[in-house]
């Protein structure tokens, strides 16, 4: 095996760090920038390499030793071996680098951080196990350093075996209301209605059904505006979060640190009333639920109805209109007739998936003239390419925030408060 010499350079996007062997770049994991490493090449590229590490010749003073006996295994964790403190500078630098990029001023950035460990309260479970890293084979375990208490008790009180086959959604956190006290408070998913769809799926093709040896026809109905939403009783959580209560489906996505998401709503809606509010992706209406106390009218949209139809649970009794559209779709058919109708938006809140925000709902919030938009993201790059459109737009970049939502792992959130 042949090894080399190199000396670890910038963590990049992704947890690794970067160096070079004779001018060829190299993707180093689970090195801190300024180690002397000896390297051994694992894949071969055209233009980069990836490497692992064989030993660290000389260690980085924030290298550390790991508190999972897992680490290196499991596929969760990427940064365990980085003292807490400088796993924040470092992913503070990617976060920087994606904005200088793109040639923004930036603002210092501001670091919201809670516990390094035990924040953890939604997972999936493969076959009652974590996904190893860099296979398909399952890690089993009976505890977790980065879970809740509530998730632990459940992997140490019930053993892989006897836990749920294939994939599993399961949600525990003591700031859940719809469990009594003296019940364990974490939710298990019900996943029959998804393998039902599955098999659905695999039936496309098959024979159709008939009567008296014809086929049947397919019925025509008018879909009322939720139908076909995925509603089971079993799987839903209600838990409360700053004084209100928030309903959500465990198999549908939210936000897995509830501390940082506690600290996080401040910062999305400090400043901002009117009589007129926008929330894009709006997901289950966890922001506008609290937007709601300070505007006259909420617009929520959200092309993933599954989704919508919770936020309208957590809306009930507000003043609000939702859409169960994509952003762009909702920007070329219902932008205009809604703030014909309502007037001007005074706020906007932004949070699109990892792709980050279609060119033309960028290119719209740009134009819009919406006096304050606070712009949410999971994806450095994604978030620096969109703000630059807001900037060129006209738009003051006034203050940039990392989300320490997922300590011990390289994964970057980020907020930006935006004025014109």
């Amino acid at each position: 095996m042949q090894t080399y010499r190199i000396t670890a350079e910038q963590m990049v996007t992704g947890g690794d760090c970067i160096s070079s062997i004779d001018g060829k770049k190299v993707f180093v994991p689970l090195a801190i920038p300024g180690e002397e490493l000896e390297v051994a090449i694992t894949k071969e590229f055209r233009d980069y390499s990836q490497a692992r590490i064989v030993s660290v010749l000389s260690p980085s003073p924030h290298r550390v030793q790991p508190f999972c006996p897992l680490y290196g295994s499991c596929g969760g964790c990427n940064m365990m071996h980085i003292a807490a403190g400088f796993q924040q500078e470092l992913r503070k630098s990617i976060l920087k680098e994606a904005f200088l990029r793109e040639g923004l001023e930036l603002p210092d950035i501001e670091v919201v951080a809670g516990a390094d460990r035990g924040y953890r309260a939604r997972f999936q479970l493969h076959d009652g196990g974590l996904m190893a890293r860099g296979s398909n084979s399952i890690i089993r375990l009976n505890a977790c350093a980065c879970a809740t208490a509530e998730v632990n008790r459940y992997l140490s009180e019930i053993p892989p075996e006897e836990r749920p086959k294939g994939r599993v959604h399961i949600f525990g956190s003591d700031a859940i209301s719809s469990i009594p006290d003296d019940y364990d408070k974490i939710v298990i998913a019900h996943e029959e209605e998804r393998q039902k769809k599955k098999e659905e799926k695999s039936m496309k093709g098959q024979p159709r059904k008939t009567i008296h040896g014809r086929p049947m026809k397919k019925q025509k109905k008018i879909k009322p505006r939720f139908e076909g939403t995925r509603f089971d009783p079993a799987n839903s959580c209600r838990l409360s979060l700053l004084g209100k209560e928030l309903n959500f489906d465990v198999q549908g996505f939210f936000q897995s640190n509830l501390e940082l998401l506690a600290k996080t709503i401040p910062l999305i809606t400090e400043g901002l009333s009117g009589n007129n509010a926008l929330d894009v992706y709006a997901g289950v209406g966890t922001f506008s639920r609290f937007l709601a106390d300070r505007f006259g009218k909420l617009c929520l949209v959200e092309h993933n109805r599954d989704a919508l139809a919770w936020a309208e649970m957590n809306l009930a009794g507000t003043n609000h209109e939702s859409y169960g559209v994509s952003a762009d779709s909702w920007i070329r058919q219902h932008a205009a007739p809604y703030t014909a109708l309502n007037g001007p938006f005074d706020a906007a809140v932004v949070d699109p998936p990892r792709s980050g925000m279609e060119k033309s709902v960028s290119s719209w919030l740009a134009a819009s003239g919406i006096p304050h938009i606070r712009s949410l993201s999971c994806d450095a790059a994604t978030h620096a390419r969109d703000i630059a459109a807001l900037v060129r737009g006209g738009y003051r970049l006034d203050r940039l925030f990392l989300l320490d939502f997922y300590p011990q792992t390289c994964h970057i959130e980020s907020l930006a408060w935006l004025t014109r």
